[in-house]
Order: C-alpha cells, then sequence, then structure tokens
C-alpha cells in the first residue's frame, strides 16, 4: 500500500513579493516566505527601513532584494511589477487605518484608507496576475484583509467598507484566473501586535473590547500569521482560492 503524501510547505525556487514588508505583519510574512526558501522582494516607503530587513534576511542564507515603492502610485507599481516579475508569490500588506466614528469622518481620511488598502491593491494585485499570466506561470496571490471584512466595529466603518470590498475583489479575480493556475485568497488577522495595532490596542476601553471578542482570550502575535501565510503560498493550499483564512482566536465564530 502507497500513503498519500503532504503537498510540500516549501517555496525554494518561488519569488515572492511583499507590500508592507518593513513592519508589522509584511515583516513576519517576509520572514516566514524567506525561511520556506523563496526569493522576497521587499516593498514599502522607506528604504532604510527596508534595507535593514533585507540584510537581516539575508544573515539567514535567504535571497531578498529591497525596492522602495508607493504602491498608490499605479503607474510606478505597474513599472516596477513589470521590471523585476513575474512573481510567483504575492502578499499584498501594506495598510493603513484612520478609524473614526461614522459621523466624524472626513473625506480626506476616507480617501488616504481607500487609496491605499483597496485602490492600490486591486491594481498591484492586477499587475502580479498580469505578468504570471504573460509568462504562462501560475501564483498564489494573498491580500492581507482582515476580520473586519466579515463583521463590523465600532469606529471601523471605513476600515470594514475596503476590507468587505477587498473580500468581493479577491473572489472575483479568483474566478477569473482559475483558468492560469492564479489562486487569489484573503488572510483575515484579528487585532495583532503591530506598530498599527497598537494604536487601538493602547486605549484601555478598546483593548478590554478586544479580549471580550477573542475567545481565545489574547491579542494575536505576529508569528500568529506566519504558518497560514506559508500555507496559502504553497502546494499545501493547491485546491484553495476565492476564499479567506480568518486568523481571530474565535472572534467571528458567534
Amino acid at each position: 500500500m502507497t500513503l498519500p503524501r503532504t503537498p510540500s510547505f516549501r517555496l525554494d525556487g518561488k519569488r515572492a513579493l511583499v507590500t508592507g514588508a518593513s513592519s508589522g505583519i509584511g515583516l513576519g510574512a517576509t520572514a516566514a516566505l524567506a525561511e520556506a526558501g523563496a526569493e522576497v522582494t521587499l516593498v514599502a516607503r522607506r528604504l532604510a527601513e527596508l534595507e535593514a530587513v533585507r540584510d537581516a534576511v539575508r544573515t539567514t542564507g535567504a535571497r531578498a532584494e529591497a525596492l522602495a515603492l508607493d504602491i498608490t502610485d499605479l503607474a510606478a507599481t505597474a513599472a516596477a511589477v513589470a521590471a523585476h516579475g513575474p512573481f510567483d508569490l504575492l502578499v499584498n500588506s501594506a495598510g493603513l487605518a484612520r478609524h473614526a466614528a461614522a459621523l466624524d469622518t472626513t473625506p480626506e481620511d476616507y480617501d488616504a484608507a481607500m487609496s491605499l488598502n483597496l485602490r492600490a491593491a486591486y491594481f498591484l494585485t492586477r499587475e502580479v496576475a498580469r505578468g504570471l499570466i504573460a509568462a504562462g506561470k501560475p501564483g498564489s496571490l494573498i491580500n492581507v484583509s482582515s476580520q473586519m471584512g466579515h463583521v463590523g466595529g465600532p469606529d471601523r466603518a471605513v476600515y470594514c467598507a475596503n476590507k468587505h470590498a477587498l473580500e468581493g475583489m479577491t473572489k472575483a479575480m479568483a474566478l477569473e484566473w482559475a483558468a492560469h493556475g492564479i489562486r487569489v485568497n484573503t488572510l483575515c488577522p484579528t487585532f495583532i501586535r503591530t506598530p498599527l495595532g497598537e494604536q487601538t490596542l493602547a486605549i484601555p476601553e478598546r483593548r478590554a473590547w478586544i479580549l471580550s471578542k477573542i475567545k481565545l482570550g489574547r491579542v494575536g502575535e505576529i508569528e500568529d500569521l506566519m504558518g497560514p501565510v506559508i500555507f496559502l503560498a504553497s502546494d499545501a493550499s493547491a485546491m484553495v482560492t476565492g476564499t479567506h483564512l480568518i486568523v481571530d482566536g474565535g472572534w467571528t465564530a458567534e
């Protein structure tokens, strides 16, 4: 009798593009992909911080490059992806939050969040897919969404709006590109201890609310997302597309 074998979680020979790679979830994704054998191109706006991460990755023996880029500049992003691609893997982790009560939301904050979290994500994902299709290669594209792409929350009408839209965008793109072997999924974290997350966790009443919703009783850590990233990027998830992987400690289970 021949037993089935678990598909590989290794990413040797794969080229990955990670946005928001200088800190937080993007940094964790970079470390995870590099550890699994991928060559990682790190993208963020600040070159010095990117180079520090790149150098740290290289000390492990992995391959990494730093690319300073503002992905809200659609023309520059398209040119960069065309010049440096094709990329087998994408982890689109760049994002921002400007939380406010819906009655207090300014058009400027709305536009800033939508521009990065949705508009830039849409066109970046499209350009990576375009490169793969032109090269005749399959791929795995991961958009970092949120549990807030599936529920609501106080002071988060704009954030929930762009993350819910990101979920729909991902499903539609997955359908369009499945024939090319390109998988598109979202990773949906709960509150993670990152520089962005700490803005909310530092408010005692918000922290209490968060911990009351996370059934496992703790805030997420960057390491909690590294395994899920590798799963979605690797052949271990070869039949997974057009869906979401929620890492929320049970928040959305009720």
